[in-house]
């Protein structure tokens, strides 16, 4: 790896995995934080850098869309968010104990407002019971982070409150400046003509089988899960207060 690479960071992620094996064949966070004990173990960064660094580790919900997948139950629900949570716990003290100075840990934004959720309602409303998984998960998580940071005797550990930020997105954004209100934010811009079909798929022939809306700098989500570049803005600006803790 070039030296001009080294300061801008390294992203050690791979879309569609969580902290544990999920629907996706690629690295769980465990086996991605160890490609990161590998760079180390090179001798790129010196114990400097690492003490000068922040990780943000982030996770999307993946982990309970296997859960689910694998016929997982809402009664045995609060017994794998904790397993979950726990396993990041460790992932998380794992990465301080390489040297980095602050771990940053997001928290899961509201499920039940993902267009995947919210279209089985024909998008009006948030589904109450996804977003009940967020809250559960990211108390959970606080009360983790609290016990990390007594334990190393300083705020090496911080909850960024995506939840939050997502909610203020999607509701108003007359009071964030730079930003425009989303009409119906729980609606995709991008989509399958179809139930058959998702966006960005065609068919053997090479069709298009999927729509995409006119003004997409006007629509908080792309697609059924992932937000557009304006609805990450308007994420950003609703986060934005709160990241000077990280610099602190």
């Amino acid at each position: 790896m070039g030296k001009k690479l080294q300061g801008h960071g390294m992203n050690f992620a791979y879309g569609g995995t969580g902290v544990f094996d999920t629907l996706i064949k690629a690295p769980n966070m465990t086996t991605q934080i160890n490609l990161f004990q590998q760079v180390l173990e090179e001798k790129l960064y010196t114990k400097r850098d690492l003490k000068s660094s922040i990780a943000l580790v982030s996770l999307a919900g993946n982990d309970y869309a296997a859960y689910f997948a694998g016929n997982g139950t809402i009664q045995s629900l609060p017994a794998f968010t904790t397993s979950l949570i726990r396993q990041l716990s460790l992932n998380m003290k794992h990465i301080h104990g390489m040297g980095v100075r602050k771990v940053a840990i997001m928290a899961i934004q509201p499920l039940g407002c993902l267009p995947q959720v919210s279209a089985l309602t024909s998008y009006p409303n948030c589904s109450v019971t996804g977003n009940s998984i967020s809250k559960f998960h990211n108390q959970i998580l606080e009360k983790s982070v609290q016990k990390l940071n007594k334990e190393t005797k300083d705020s090496v550990y911080i909850k960024l409150d995506i939840y939050s930020a997502f909610t203020a997105a999607m509701k108003s954004q007359e009071h964030h400046p730079g930003t425009s209100k989303f009409k119906d934010p729980l609606k995709q811009c991008c989509r399958g003509v179809n139930s058959a079909y998702s966006c960005g798929d065609v068919d053997k022939n090479g069709a298009y089988k999927y729509v995409v809306c006119k003004k997409p700098n006007s629509a908080f989500f792309w697609d059924s899960v992932h937000p557009t570049q304006a609805g990450w803005d308007a994420v950003f600006s609703a986060l934005k207060s709160s990241l000077h803790i990280l610099l602190g």
